[in-house]
C-alpha cells in the first residue's frame, strides 16, 4: 500500500511545474502611444519627458538617442524594439523605428489579467497534451479495491 501511495504521489508531483519564470523586461518601456506623440521639432526635454531617459546616449555623438526595449514572456516569447531619435540644434530632426513594418504595436505590455489568462491557456494545453500522451502509452492506473 505504501509503495502505491509513493508511486501515485511521485506521479502527481511530476506533473507540477516547479520553476515559475517571471516576465523579463529590460531597457526602456516603449509603447506605441508614446511614439505616436513624438514629432519632428520637439525639444530634448520634451522627448525625455515623453519617452524617459534613453538607454544608449553616446557621449561622443550627442545628436542621437537610442531607446531599446526587450520583453520576454514566461513562455519564452521575445519581443524587442529599438527607436533612434536624431537631433539637430536640440530639436528632433529624424526618428527611426517609430513605425514597425509588420504593424506590431511596440513591445508586448500585457496587463496582469492577460498574463494570467495566457498562463491558464498554456497550462490547459499542457494538461491536454499530457493526457493524450497517457492515452497513447496504454497504461491505466486503477485504484486497488481490496485495500480499505
Amino acid at each position: 500500500m505504501r509503495v502505491i501511495l509513493l508511486v501515485l504521489t511521485a506521479l502527481a508531483l511530476s506533473a507540477c511545474q516547479i520553476v515559475y519564470k517571471l516576465p523579463t523586461r529590460q531597457g526602456n518601456v516603449i509603447e506605441q502611444k508614446q511614439l505616436d506623440q513624438l514629432q519632428v521639432g520637439m525639444s530634448r526635454e520634451q522627448v525625455r519627458f515623453l519617452m524617459g531617459t534613453p538607454v544608449a546616449a553616446s557621449p561622443f555623438e550627442d545628436r542621437r538617442w537610442d531607446y531599446v526595449g526587450y520583453y520576454k514572456s514566461p513562455r519564452g516569447k521575445v519581443s524587442s524594439r529599438v527607436v533612434s531619435i536624431w537631433f539637430e540644434s536640440d530639436k528632433v530632426a529624424r526618428m527611426d523605428g517609430v513605425k514597425t513594418p509588420d504593424g506590431d504595436k511596440a513591445l508586448e505590455n500585457p496587463d496582469v489579467k492577460t498574463v494570467l489568462r495566457e498562463d491558464k491557456k498554456a497550462q490547459a494545453e499542457d494538461t491536454r497534451i499530457e493526457s493524450e500522451q497517457g492515452k497513447e502509452s496504454g497504461v491505466i492506473l486503477t485504484p486497488d479495491r481490496s485495500a480499505p
